[in-house]
């Protein structure tokens, strides 16, 4: 698709209308009030949810488009970015030319088209991190990080926003389904087993790292399977995924030239009154004390840049064991989303130790970048 200019493609008037949108005041959700609303999911409830999203969407999504124009060191001119900036402009015209939503057939209309909205982001995470990639290799070697805390900062607000319209999204259409899972209300699923998600997530990666290198360390899970509470699985499996692939790689890579056996990767499930937690414990080596403030940003990864080894790389290849560096801080994200949060322990020369806080109670409102 060809990156369009905005003041080409858009009129002023439109653009106008992104600036008076993206000024309002957003309005957060708990975990707990979608499961609460969402468990009677009648034509009342779901005109009224449909009516809430028409509103507040078009909210998040102006804001975001409106920074995505204003991002220092030209990372607005990178193509990437340019090109995310027009799918944000495209789902923010198509919410406000919808009608009022009035009856079934307008909230069935308007569910159509968030769910069309949901698929053209759908690559929002992967195209960004190769336009902050081309940012990093064209500013070379010399990068300082601290420098660039303001496009950190900018991206943990539009990650954490991404994560929230498609939470709302998705939960709303979810609602729609006829016939839903046991114990699903949307996303959320209220009987979640964080030992089972762990399990299927820790398989997921360990499958990747015996793509990539022929072998992989096992993988020892511990934690009572029947305990469960409610949680959206496909944020705990993304989470739990990122955090084992890093421990396999790291284990993988210091125990692929030795004659001894590769540890296993230990994942602990803790279960407590304020949080469950989840420790994924790896004896790959450790990161060094240096290197740990890093973890977090957008621009760190201890793996290769994968543009260096393919520079042409889009945002539809498979993925890869590491090298975008935004596996850790999304996974933050995620966790701190619904009040939880994830915090890496390390021993350089030894292993790392990431602990996973969910919280239990699921009453915490949304952040709202």
């Amino acid at each position: 698709m060809a990156v369009k200019k905005l003041c080409e493609f858009y009129s002023k008037s439109f653009l106008g209308e992104v600036q008076k949108w993206g000024s309002m005041k957003q309005n957060g959700v708990s975990l707990r009030y979608m499961m609460e609303f969402g468990s009677k999911p009648t034509e009342k409830n779901l005109l009224i949810s449909a009516q809430f999203l028409h509103k507040e969407l078009p909210i998040r999504i102006a804001r975001r488009a409106i920074e995505l124009e204003n991002l220092p060191y030209g990372l607005s001119e990178k193509p990437a970015v340019l090109e995310v900036r027009d799918w944000y402009l495209d789902s923010f015209r198509d919410l406000r030319t919808f009608p009022e939503i009035k009856d079934k057939n307008d909230e069935l209309e308007f569910t159509r088209m968030i769910k069309m909205i949901k698929v053209r982001h759908n690559n929002v995470v992967p195209t960004m991190a190769l336009g902050v990639q081309h940012l990093k290799k064209d500013m070379g070697l010399k990068i300082v990080h601290e420098d660039l805390d303001e496009i950190h900062q900018f991206l943990d607000r539009f990650y954490m926003s991404r994560i929230g319209i498609r939470m709302l999204i998705g939960q709303h259409v979810e609602l729609h389904n006829p016939n839903p899972a046991p114990d699903c209300v949307g996303y959320i699923h209220t009987k979640m087993s964080p030992v089972e998600v762990a399990r299927n997530a820790s398989e997921d990666a360990r499958a990747i790292c015996l793509r990539e290198y022929g072998s992989a360390p096992d993988i020892r899970i511990y934690g009572d399977p029947n305990f469960t509470f409610p949680y959206v699985p496909t944020h705990l499996h993304l989470m739990v995924f990122e955090l084992v692939k890093n421990s396999l790689r790291a284990v993988q890579e210091r125990f692929m030239d030795s004659d001894k056996v590769s540890p296993p990767v230990r994942i602990i499930v803790a279960d407590g009154i304020e949080d469950v937690t989840i420790k994924v414990s790896d004896e790959g080596g450790g990161i060094r004390r240096s290197g740990l403030p890093k973890i977090f940003t957008y621009l760190y990864s201890t793996a290769k840049n994968p543009l260096d080894e393919q520079p042409d790389l889009g945002s539809g290849g498979a993925v890869t064991m590491a090298g975008f560096g935004y596996g850790l801080p999304i996974s933050r994200l995620y966790a701190r989303y619904f009040g939880g949060d994830l915090q890496i322990i390390s021993m350089e020369g030894y292993g790392t130790d990431a602990y996973l806080h969910l919280s239990r109670l699921g009453d915490s409102q949304e952040p709202l970048p």
